[in-house]
């Protein structure tokens, strides 16, 4: 078995979609991005990277290759899975906690898990979605982005 952490954080941009876990939540801004910035889906990538020791998502999808530019993440996601399984790995389970002040993201989480975890090719079961404040305090808390945390866990095939 092995645990891999996840991270990642965007600002908000004008004209873009919000994307999280996959889906798109109604707001008056989205996440800026190479890719469509889906802070949770990013976060996740990299845990499960992380706990197969494979690097991170900057490694395998660089924002400097047009290739991924406006990509779906769970498409990232999808094909990270895929390495894992290549190198005797798989997903057991994944836990993510989202940080935002705006907007609540309580409705869309039975949504957010159901699509990571058909990316994941795991049960919505084995996919925790949380989302926090920041209680207005710092970039968070000002309204500026949102950054997602996860932690997977990764057992040999």
């Amino acid at each position: 078995m092995r645990i891999g952490i996840g991270y990642d954080s965007h600002r908000f941009a004008p004209g873009r979609r919000l994307i999280l876990g996959g889906v798109e939540i109604p707001f008056e801004r989205g996440l800026a991005g190479h890719s469509d910035a889906d802070a949770v889906a990013h976060a996740v990538t990299d845990a499960i990277l992380g706990a197969a020791a494979l690097g991170d998502i900057g490694t395998h999808f660089p924002p400097s290759d047009p290739a991924w530019r406006d990509a779906d993440s769970l498409v990232l996601l999808e094909k990270a899975v895929r390495l894992l399984e290549d190198h005797g790995h798989r997903v057991v389970n994944v836990d993510v906690t989202v940080i935002c002040e705006a907007p609540k993201l309580a409705p869309h989480v039975p949504a957010m898990r159901e699509r990571l975890a058909a990316a994941l090719g795991i049960g919505s079961a084995q996919v925790s979605v949380k989302a926090k404040s920041n209680e207005g305090m710092g970039w968070i808390g000002r309204g500026e982005g949102i950054a997602a945390l996860a932690v997977a866990l990764v057992a040999d095939r």
